[in-house]
């Protein structure tokens, strides 16, 4: 075996380039099933970023049902999911370019079922989403989202689309601000949903209901569960049509049923989280294969599992797997199939017999990349921390070495640090292999994700401690997190840097516009993707799922008493980065999407021409064609490479600490 090569951290050679990760990445979403057909939606950056509804045959053989240019994303939320629907052997698809639901039949061109969009503006027309197909009265069912000009904001109801006629769908339920998970009972006789209203999100409070179901209309609603400080999950009908659903009242997302009588059961009693927060549609953690069995993925200490659950007895069985994280779980006809990863698998199609708890080969894998052993030898394994923070209080993170066999860095010397701040905030670091990362980790850079409080994954305790917070606890906890890895000497904390998109962007300008210097002076540069820098500006100009969410990340915007109101806005602009780029001292870069509804480019131009005011070498790439988070290959390759070597130039090569 060759000797590596004495280098310093940050400029080795890697296989892992910009180049290798865009032409062999896709995106894996939504699992569906539909007899013994298997089926998935893709994201190819190499086709734009296009949605593609893939089909797998019994006998193996797998081909694309959306024909080219049909791109089968919604925009509900913004954020989408569930965008698709399929049944005996037709899908029902919502088509990103207009927004209109159409039914799409093998080897023939779609048919749409729903109106065109005002004028041909598909911001102004009918969104659809989390469609479920009742056969029996030959509907679709989900939730639509109305944006028609005439209605101000935009107005979210459940609707039933007949599928014979089409038409705008006939409103089921209405009066809340959202809904989601509409669920028909086997007999078709009931219909759950979950809705909530402002100024909540769907992991902050929900509530499950459940109504009779006749004549495409409800009766005798009941709410079942849920409020403004519980988060439901997930409704499902099981085979015997019993109701269960993942709830968080025991501070921990469990699995629950609803009795004959109306009573509420904790199924599976565990500090575990069998839930996730709810950005997109169509999520599933559980899934049954009979009446008493049901088989469901659940988080312990930031790492997934995937088990087998007795719903009589409780007992939880876990599968003996190579995954570390799982989504999109479905069950038919005893077939489990899932999305899953690790650090070393990247996501995957996977399906288990579960007699034997053995997986077989993956349907479909995000990337061959680690399948080569020319690669595979240079990726990092990560390792979960656990670390001090403020308060005497915890966080936790991956954390990724530099790892690459041809290079070895000079003794003494230690790795630059990235910091990575995931989106949400409310979400979590993913385990599964994101090139990405060794795209840094093989370049001799050590790279730690954090999960600062008000991550997922550790309890509703945890989620909560981001609430009225933001920009104070994740910021403390990034910098926690590079003091750590400096005092266990894994990292030299002279030479970090600190990156995140969205939320994660907040993140990132807050630390390096933080009101306590010794914050301030843990980074050596940033990178803002598409990320907020004036939470102000955003409470007065975002899409409707998230115009209230910095109430209770911050403080709420509006109120009636204007000393409060006044208040509280002071609080907005005392952590607003863009107000205190004065206290900035670092190079920035910023990657924006041109198209993005969620976090508007105005957004990042008004930081840009403040930190240009004070000279302080900046970067600024728009991308047009792009919203929010980059899909096309040419921008995802562009923002890498550019990111490199704007700290290559700025932050690694400064010099090691002492």
């Amino acid at each position: 075996m060759p000797i590596p090569s004495v280098s310093p951290f940050g400029t080795w050679r890697s296989p892992i380039t910009s180049d290798l990760i865009v032409a062999s990445s896709i995106s894996l979403l939504d699992v569906l099933l539909d007899g013994d057909d298997v089926y998935w939606v893709e994201g190819r950056p190499q086709e734009a970023g296009r949605y593609v509804l893939v089909r797998r045959r019994s006998d193996g053989s797998t081909a694309d049902l959306t024909p080219p240019k049909f791109n089968a994303r919604t925009r509900v939320h913004e954020y989408g999911g569930g965008a698709t629907v399929v049944h005996r052997g037709l899908a029902y698809s919502s088509h990103f370019a207009d927004q209109r639901l159409y039914r799409i039949e093998p080897g023939k061109s779609p048919v749409p079922l729903t109106p065109e969009p005002p004028d041909g503006d598909p911001n102004a027309g009918l969104r659809f989403a989390d469609g479920r197909i009742d056969p029996n009265r030959k509907l679709w069912i989900g939730v639509r989202e109305d944006h028609r000009k005439k209605l101000g904001q935009a107005v979210n109801t459940l609707v039933g689309v007949d599928l014979s006629t089409g038409g705008p769908g006939t409103v089921i339920v209405e009066g809340n601000d959202f809904y989601s998970s509409p669920r028909l009972s086997h007999d078709g006789k009931r219909l759950a949903w979950l809705t909530w209203n402002h100024p909540n999100m769907p992991w902050v409070g929900t509530e499950l209901w459940m109504a009779d179901f006749t004549d495409a209309a409800v009766a005798n609603p009941v709410k079942v569960a849920g409020g403004p400080t519980e988060s439901v999950f997930q409704p499902e009908w099981a085979p015997d049509d019993r109701l269960y659903f993942v709830s968080d009242k025991s501070g921990w997302w469990n699995l629950y049923r609803r009795g004959d009588d109306g009573t509420i059961a904790n199924i599976c009693s565990r500090e575990a989280e069998f839930g996730q927060p709810q950005w997109n549609f169509g999520m599933a953690t559980y899934a049954f294969l009979s009446a008493g069995k049901a088989v469901c993925a659940y988080n312990e200490s930031g790492l997934g599992r995937l088990g087998l659950l007795d719903l009589a007895t409780g007992q939880l069985t876990p599968f003996d797997l190579p995954f570390t994280e799982y989504g999109a779980i479905r069950c038919a006809g005893g077939k489990v199939v899932f999305r899953a990863g690790s650090s070393n698998a990247p996501a995957s199609i996977v399906a288990l017999d579960p007699n034997t708890g053995k997986a077989e080969e993956p349907f479909r894998k995000a990337t061959t990349v680690a399948d080569d052993p020319a690669v595979s030898s240079y990726l990092s394994t990560p390792r979960p921390v656990k670390f001090s923070t403020n308060g005497g209080k915890f966080a936790y993170g991956l954390f990724y070495p530099p790892h690459n066999p041809d290079f070895t860095g000079p003794d003494g010397e230690r790795p630059p640090l990235v910091v990575k701040c995931h989106g949400g905030p409310t979400a979590s670091a993913s385990s599964t292999l994101d090139l990405r990362t060794q795209f840094w980790t093989s370049r001799g850079v050590a790279v730690i994700d954090v999960d600062y409080g008000g991550s997922s994954g550790y309890g509703r305790d945890y989620r909560d401690r981001l609430h009225l917070k933001w920009g104070i606890v994740d910021v403390e906890d990034c910098a926690a997190a590079v003091r750590f890895l400096d005092d266990q000497k894994l990292a030299d904390g002279g030479r970090a840097v600190i990156t995140g998109g969205s939320a994660g962007g907040y993140t990132t300008l807050a630390c390096l516009t933080y009101g306590d210097a010794k914050v301030r002076e843990v980074f050596r540069a940033g990178g803002s993707h598409y990320g907020v820098s004036d939470p102000e500006a955003l409470a007065r100009d975002t899409h409707k799922f998230e115009s209230r969410y910095l109430d209770w990340l911050i403080a709420p915007y509006e109120d009636s008493d204007p000393a409060i109101q006044e208040r509280n806005r002071r609080i907005y602009r005392d952590r607003a980065p863009v107000h205190h780029a004065d206290r900035l001292s670092v190079p920035v870069a910023f990657f924006q999407g041109a198209e993005d509804k969620i976090v508007p480019p105005n957004q990042t131009e008004l930081m840009v021409a403040a930190l240009r005011e004070k000279g302080i070498t900046t970067q600024y790439l728009l991308f047009a064609e792009e919203q929010h988070g980059f899909r096309q290959a040419v921008n995802i390759k562009w923002a890498l490479d550019a990111e490199l070597y704007f700290y290559l130039a700025l932050a690694f090569m400064a010099g090691p600490h002492s």
